[in-house]
């Protein structure tokens, strides 16, 4: 079948289509011949809404210009068709990447969540929903590196957290059940969507998978319970996120906030421009710190800088920007690794830097003053201890606590980051329900101390074999560029 002739452009073949949509790849005559995407429509086979959902994605994607979400560069028309230029993706879409991998490691759907969780709160900043989350309208960009970009606004509408009542819109099989029972909604439908797609990426098929749409239509009404496949392990934090964005209820459902702030995505910590810069900031302060002698406090924030400086690092795609930068975080990580064995053995030392490069020199026992002190926790802790016998649960995750503190200090990771979560999960609610007093401060400085402490064992759990960390991140990438080949 030959292509249709486009003003302006040559047609190098039909990439996909939709129910009123045909996608070309082509490229711009003349110029530097960028290759697109061109999404053309045929006027005559549009019915009344099939235009208004045309004119909405028109209008939202001039505004919505994101590095997350699928660019449109240009839209005109002629006699007969509407034509959409859109960037184009190389790696196809979602949809076809799960069924060459059939499923997906956790580490890399959680690349994908993550980068739709930015694009998903983007929208949120200018009220728009979605309407139409599918693994078929999440498109991949293979290079410079394997990226995740939200295409096809056509059902997408400005839509708060209030409810609303319109047709039907989106795919049955992504939808959420209060759509398709009600019609009636608020923009917490996308999170059901987010939910499906995570499920699908997880284990090869999505929930309610059906031969017909009655049969869904069934499951979803009969509101049967989405249950994790028996043979499959995923982590707890996965769990979690996946069963809480799951709620048929929307009211239970988790919000969008809960959403962006989840462990399991860790957007706080993202590789973006302005996340490389809150790391150079951190790390500028943790030096003035080490230099002022404050090595607790120093320590901290090396670590919490390298939450920030891993993803940049695995994220670089340039080889001498990422060679640079893995040179700096292994100092970093070194200095972190001294400052936690000087004070947790209660230690003070005398610590030296490079003026000139700004890069640690991490010292040698013999390099300064090494004097053997008391740690001002370590006097809130006995007290705290002698304090809590009258309290059932309390000297028990105390004393986890402390045995989080002794596994970090000899550089236990895994198991220091589990024990300072059992304290924290014991304490935390100990501290809503206690009264006004001396105890009550003791406990709250001792629950902030294990917090951070948690956050910093964390970083260095990240870093613990950083060059096979990177080994392995390289062959990921490798292999995500051979299946889409």
């Amino acid at each position: 079948m030959s292509l249709p002739t486009i003003k302006d452009y040559s047609l190098l073949e039909k990439i996909g289509s939709g129910s009123y949509a045909i996608v070309y790849k082509a490229f711009r005559k003349g110029g530097s011949k960028d290759v697109v995407a061109i999404k053309s429509m045929d006027k005559s086979t549009l019915s009344t809404s099939a235009i208004e959902n045309i004119i909405t994605e028109i209008s939202l994607l001039k505004i919505l210009k994101h590095d997350h979400i699928v660019e449109m560069k240009d839209f005109f028309w002629d006699d007969r068709y509407i034509y959409i230029v859109m960037e184009y993706c190389d790696g196809g879409d979602l949809s076809s990447f799960i069924r060459k991998k059939h499923r997906l490691p956790e580490n890399i759907c959680r690349k994908f969540l993550q980068q739709l969780a930015l694009a998903l709160r983007f929208l949120r900043s200018h009220n728009i929903c979605h309407m139409d989350l599918k693994p078929q309208n999440l498109l991949l960009v293979k290079k410079p590196k394997l990226t995740l970009k939200v295409g096809d606004f056509g059902f997408a509408q400005y839509l708060a957290n209030s409810e609303h009542r319109f047709n039907m819109r989106g795919s049955p099989l992504y939808m959420a059940p209060e759509i398709l029972l009600d019609h009636k909604y608020d923009a917490r439908v996308d999170l059901w969507s987010v939910g499906i797609i995570m499920y699908e990426c997880l284990f090869g098929k999505a929930p309610y998978s059906s031969s017909s749409f009655q049969e869904l239509a069934e499951k979803i009404k009969d509101r049967r319970p989405i249950e994790l496949p028996k043979n499959a392990y995923i982590t707890a934090e996965c769990k979690d996120l996946i069963t809480s964005l799951l709620k048929h209820n929307p009211t239970e459902r988790m919000t969008f906030d809960e959403f962006f702030g989840h462990e399991f995505l860790d957007l706080r910590h993202a590789p973006t421009t302005d996340n490389y810069d809150k790391a150079v900031a951190l790390v500028q302060q943790a030096v003035q710190l080490d230099k002022e002698k404050n090595q607790k406090e120093a320590f901290h924030l090396y670590c919490e800088s390298l939450r920030y400086f891993i993803p940049l690092l695995t994220n670089e795609t340039d080889p001498q920007r990422k060679e640079i930068l893995r040179l700096r975080i292994n100092d970093y990580i070194k200095r972190a690794e001294e400052l936690k064995r000087v004070y947790a053995e209660g230690y003070t030392d005398i610590a030296t830097l490079d003026e000139n490069r700004s890069i640690l020199k991490v010292p040698s026992e013999s390099s300064g003053v090494m004097q053997k002190t008391e740690s001002q926790d370590n006097e809130i802790y006995r007290e705290l201890y002698t304090l809590s016998k009258s309290t059932t649960g309390m000297p028990g995750a105390l004393e986890i606590g402390e045995a989080a503190e002794q596994y970090l200090s000899e550089g236990k990771y895994a198991i220091a980051l589990e024990k300072f979560k059992s304290a924290l999960e014991m304490l935390v609610p100990l501290l809503a329900k206690e009264p006004v007093g001396r105890r009550r401060d003791l406990l709250h400085k001792q629950v902030q101390l294990w917090m951070k402490e948690g956050e910093s064992t964390k970083a260095l759990l990240s870093t613990k074999n950083l060059e096979e960390s990177t080994r392995q991140s390289n062959y990921s990438h490798l292999s995500e560029q051979c299946v889409l080949q």
